[in-house]
């Protein structure tokens, strides 16, 4: 059964009716990989040519969260009016809460481990003021502060819910005009423009909104995709092997020519473009062929996307408690035994981590999740 048929089989609870499982494949495997990502830029040199050509095809983590941040609200809300202030009311503290949190978190991690104390009280809290409004108290909290602008903006998104309906290809033809047009400004900035104003880009949706009007437009489009991938799933893995290859061609002309491998392997390439989009389609079909049985490693799956929330939060700060184990391992077997050590030690310890934090009693504030009782923990895991 195709789970485009939105999963209706007689016997499920008609609160599950719509549940998308393929989704949460897509989440657990995404979330997967941006540890590796991680992971791999942690436990390599920043100009290494290799892991780097590994490393630019691993951001298509954040287009593929953005797309299915996007996806998933415009499902929702598709068929059915919106109210700006509940959905913000709602949503916003969601992300708002553990996202400042986790800054503060990661602002006193710093403190307590950088080489030089702050050189007042009251530098560190500025530092850490700017940092919170501008993504930037740990490399991965940026993404909260795009999500948070993607609720903002959501209620005039749906606006153009009609217009998605009646001319999806041209909505995504003009948005992925834009989307070339940033990345082209972002990968070669005027010469009058410093690299410090060009980050500061890289907090904001503008870099990514073509994921999200992707993500939009197969939500309201989501039955026709579906079959699409279905039914021509070989040429959607034949259109990643050739932007795989495009993507890698792109990184070593470049590399070759003279740039940096950590700038060539940056997120904004336009080379990077058609594999971001043909990543996002093979998870998207891979979740989808797993949903028609879900047979195999349901609860492993369920119990994932339960924890993918505080799993993303947290695994940096694993990571970085993991630096005596990465300079163990490198000064001793070294690449890319450092890699192959590492991973798996982060994901154990990044569990820990969670499944501590989820029994707390401010669990929400942490984890985006209610606390978990102790019994229901267990038996959840079981």
């Amino acid at each position: 059964m195709s789970t485009t048929q939105i999963a209706r089989p007689a016997a499920r609870a008609s609160a599950r009716a719509s549940h998308l499982y393929q989704l949460d494949l897509f989440r657990v495997i995404t979330f997967a990989f941006v540890i590796f990502m991680h992971v791999l830029g942690a436990t390599t040199f920043p100009q290494d040519v290799h892991s780097d050509a590994i490393e630019g095809l691993l951001h298509f983590t954040r287009q593929a969260f953005f797309a299915l941040s996007t996806f998933v609200l415009v499902f929702q809300y598709r068929n059915r009016p919106l109210e700006p202030g509940k959905f913000w009311r709602r949503r916003v503290p969601l992300v708002a809460v553990p996202y400042v949190l986790w800054s503060m978190i990661y602002w006193a991690y710093s403190l307590i481990t950088a080489d030089q104390p702050p050189a007042s009280t009251g530098a560190a809290l500025r530092a850490l003021v700017i940092e919170i409004a501008g993504g930037t108290a740990w490399y991965h909290l940026y993404f909260l502060l795009v999500t948070l602008q993607v609720y903002l903006l959501f209620p005039l998104l749906m606006k153009l819910v009609g217009l998605i309906r009646r001319r999806p290809w041209l909505v995504l033809a003009v948005s992925g005009a834009i989307q070339i047009a940033v990345t082209a400004f972002l990968s070669h900035p005027p010469a009058s423009i410093d690299y410090t104003t060009i980050t500061r880009f890289y907090t904001t949706l503008l870099p990514y909104q073509f994921y999200s009007v992707l993500g939009a437009v197969a939500g309201v489009h989501l039955k026709t995709v579906h079959n699409w991938l279905l039914r021509h799933r070989w040429l959607v893995v034949g259109g990643l092997l050739v932007s795989l290859g495009i993507a890698e061609a792109g990184y070593f002309w470049n590399v070759h020519n003279g740039l940096w491998p950590e700038v060539a392997s940056d997120a904004f390439r336009l080379y990077l473009i058609p594999w971001f989009v043909a990543a996002i389609a093979v998870i998207y079909l891979a979740g989808a062929r797993w949903s028609e049985g879900r047979r195999r490693g349901s609860r492993v799956v369920s119990w994932a996307v339960d924890r993918s929330f505080a799993i993303f939060l947290s695994h940096p700060l694993a990571l970085a408690l993991l630096s005596p184990l990465i300079a163990l391992v490198g000064d001793g077997p070294g690449a890319p035994w450092t890699t192959i050590v590492v991973f798996p030690a982060t994901v154990a310890l990044t569990l820990l981590m969670v499944e501590i934090m989820r029994r707390l009693p401010f669990s929400k504030v942490l984890t985006g999740r209610p606390p978990l009782p102790l019994r229901a923990a267990a038996a959840q895991a079981a």
